[in-house]
């Protein structure tokens, strides 16, 4: 395992959509394990492939200290609305107010292969929409609630 450099925000790149993942093999694993060891080291809440200069479609979230991995997730249902301040890695900026949903259920994939689906609240479902945001090159920026 190794830590890698975070994209920052004004990079191009991290407004670049992520393409699925083909192989569940060890790069995929090396890869999951770098954005691991860099969440950590950076005390995140989570991290996407695109902020370490992968446009491979996952992401890890930390939770109270357990860590998730989501490999190609799709968003499968929404509802409600919370109204919360996010920060992030690649955006070395004050944290805003951003509008998410309270719930979320999405599906995805462990490192191999082996498919899930995860629904979560509060702000476990702010953190999993703020990074599957990053894979389609969407920035909590773009999102900022102005009359907050």
């Amino acid at each position: 395992m190794a830590t890698r450099d975070i994209v920052l925000w004004t990079d191009d790149f991290l407004r670049k959509k992520s393409r699925p993942v083909e192989k569940f093999d060890e790069k995929l694993h090396e890869l999951l394990d770098d954005m691991k060891e860099t969440l950590v080291l950076e005390k995140g809440a989570g991290l996407s492939a695109v902020q370490i200069g992968s446009l491979k479609r996952c992401f890890v979230i930390s939770i109270n200290g357990v860590y998730m991995e989501f490999v190609n997730p799709v968003i499968e249902k929404t509802s409600g609305k919370q109204i919360n301040k996010e920060g992030c890695l690649s955006v070395k900026l004050s944290s805003e107010y951003v509008q998410r949903p309270a719930k979320v259920t999405l599906s995805a994939f462990d490192r191999y292969g082996n498919p899930f689906t995860f629904t979560c609240t509060e702000w476990t479902a702010i953190a999993v929409m703020h990074e599957n945001d990053h894979l389609d090159g969407i920035l909590y920026i773009d999102k900022i609630v102005k009359d907050c």
